[in-house]
């Protein structure tokens, strides 16, 4: 008898533990995330943030906000702090996406979920709402091999160099342009590092070193609007094209006015709506059976009133 009471209780230990594991696997039962950003400050990524913190605020759920300000030794110390609070999840929008992979997999092992959104892990078990960043360059791609003229010569603004969303809106855009308009030329290519100031001198430059640009491309809009102030200041905006990507609100005035051409919308409520539904369910102790992925919307002057407040 007493042999099958302790049996008993182990059974019950057993099964006890199974209901608190959900899905983190055995984590803290707490309801309190960790949502750790990348760089505040950036127009889009503070979208999301905004987005997401009104969604925890609506559902009562407590969220630990935490900026690493680009800084990958910053952002490593403080998925340190938040697995040692043991949360009930932690959002990651990660400044490395290799660098952070040995802490995702000591978030893993302590049980605490992992759900990322707008910037990608090499590594480790996450949740994921994300966007296909392909299909970003390749409508950027649509649109200039469309309106381009004839031998049209074009210069192009890369994001964070290695970064796979700018490797994947480049290679989006080389397949939509380049490859389908030979006589499209690629005058020079260079990271501006997602930033307006480092694109308005490197167009600048550009602008000094030739003669002819029928079109700049940019990888998000704080670079294209850099590259608008440019063409602005040296007189040669009119007849050039300049598209971005997000929809970020200085982007949508610069094409309702006409100075801009094409922005690719990257959803940042829908995006904090995947990431917060993704950890409402870790919360809850549901594991999310598939990731989310959020579709780009191509936004220009015929269709500019459908996006503006």
């Amino acid at each position: 008898m007493k042999n099958f009471r302790a049996l008993l209780g182990l059974m019950l230990i057993a099964m006890t533990m199974l209901c608190f594991s959900g899905c983190g696997g055995g984590g803290s039962a707490s309801s309190t995330v960790f949502y750790l950003s990348h760089q505040d400050g950036n127009g889009f990524t503070d979208m999301i943030r905004k987005s997401f913190a009104n969604k925890a605020q609506a559902a009562g759920i407590p969220v630990e906000f935490r900026d690493a300000k680009g800084d990958v030794s910053l952002q490593i110390d403080q998925m340190k702090e938040a697995i040692e609070a043991k949360p009930g999840a932690i959002v990651l929008l990660a400044v490395d996406a290799t660098a952070l992979v040995p802490m995702v997999e000591k978030a893993n092992e302590a049980g605490i979920p992992i759900i990322i959104t707008n910037r990608g892990l090499n590594g480790g078990k996450f949740f994921s709402c994300m966007t296909d960043e392909k299909q970003a360059g390749r409508m950027q791609g649509e649109y200039m091999a469309k309106n381009l003229p004839p031998n049209a010569k074009v210069v192009y603004l890369e994001g964070e160099t290695g970064f796979d969303a700018s490797v994947k809106r480049w290679e989006g855009f080389k397949e939509a342009c380049l490859d389908k308009r030979p006589d499209v030329q690629l005058l020079a290519s260079k990271s501006a590092n997602w930033r307006t100031a480092d694109a308005l001198k490197d167009v600048a430059l550009w602008l000094k070193l030739f003669p002819q640009i029928d079109g700049v491309v940019a990888a998000n809009d704080g670079m294209a609007v850099g590259a608008v102030q440019a063409l602005k200041d040296a007189g040669r905006l009119n007849g050039c094209l300049v598209s971005g990507v997000d929809a970020v609100d200085d982007a949508l005035k610069l094409i309702a006015s006409g100075e801009m051409s094409q922005t690719v919308k990257q959803d940042a409520d829908a995006l904090a709506e995947g990431a917060f539904k993704l950890t409402d369910a870790c919360l809850k102790g549901t594991t999310p059976t598939e990731n989310i992925t959020v579709d780009f919307t191509p936004i220009t002057k015929e269709n500019i009133a459908q996006f503006r407040k």
